[in-house]
């Protein structure tokens, strides 16, 4: 006889609209980060290191600086791991290391442009085709989408 916590997981699962969009969900994460892991060994990269290219280009698009330290947590990386990991990236040309001109003291990790670009050559067909889906959508479907996917980002902190 199912307990009830094992009862109410049940109800929790019934099938229906919203099951079938959380389970939507979940295959796009999977087939997404199986893309990701195509591209990092494709370029002799640890899964890792592409998480951290990604996490520096979206800190760059919003005017942010990143520290290693900020990188570190945002990747949940302790110190000695995140310094292995700028290391590697360093070595392989994707960031460079830049001291702040105003406090010396002060070092920010930056994506050098050539990984930009290859990282384009591997993504980039697949957010075009993300664009012109979107494209297909009015502004009230939009912010039904931005307001789902924000929703979920929030969730899975």
């Amino acid at each position: 006889m199912p307990d009830q916590e094992g009862e109410e997981l049940v109800e929790r699962a019934e099938p229906g609209p919203e099951m079938e969009i959380v389970h939507l969900l979940r295959a796009v994460a999977v087939d997404l980060g199986r893309h990701s892991t195509r591209f990092a060994q494709r370029n002799g990269m640890h899964p890792t290191d592409v998480r951290a290219l990604i996490a520096l280009m979206d800190a760059a698009r919003a005017g942010e600086e990143t520290t290693a330290g900020h990188l570190g947590t945002a990747l949940g990386l302790n110190s000695a791991g995140t310094t292995a990991l700028v290391d590697r990236l360093e070595r392989a040309g994707h960031v460079r290391r830049v001291r702040d001109a105003r406090d010396r003291r002060k070092v920010t990790i930056e994506v050098d442009e050539r990984a930009v670009a290859l990282g384009w050559s591997h993504f980039g067909p697949l957010i075009d085709r993300a664009v012109d889906l979107l494209r297909e959508y009015d502004e009230r479907e939009l912010a039904a989408v931005r307001g789902f996917l924000t929703g979920m980002r929030k969730a899975a902190v």
